[in-house]
């Protein structure tokens, strides 16, 4: 008797892990479909005169960092 009840915890703990991996795969294709439907935002224009600066000011410190100037 012994005997089964611990093959019974067994199959039943096996079916509860299953079960929870059902689970967790049906909610990772309903989040993947609510992503693939979500709209598409409006794409920022890149403001090229600002990125130069930022590029000239990492360029500067770069050159101060190998002691170029002084």
């Amino acid at each position: 008797m012994e005997h089964d009840k611990k093959i019974v915890a067994a199959i039943t703990a096996v079916m509860d892990y299953l079960k929870t991996e059902e689970e967790i795969i049906h909610q990772q294709t309903l989040s993947a479909q609510a992503v693939a439907q979500a709209p598409v935002t409006a794409k920022v224009p890149v403001n090229m005169w600002g990125l130069s600066g930022r590029q000239a000011i990492m360029q500067m410190r770069n050159l101060m960092q190998m002691k170029i100037f002084r």
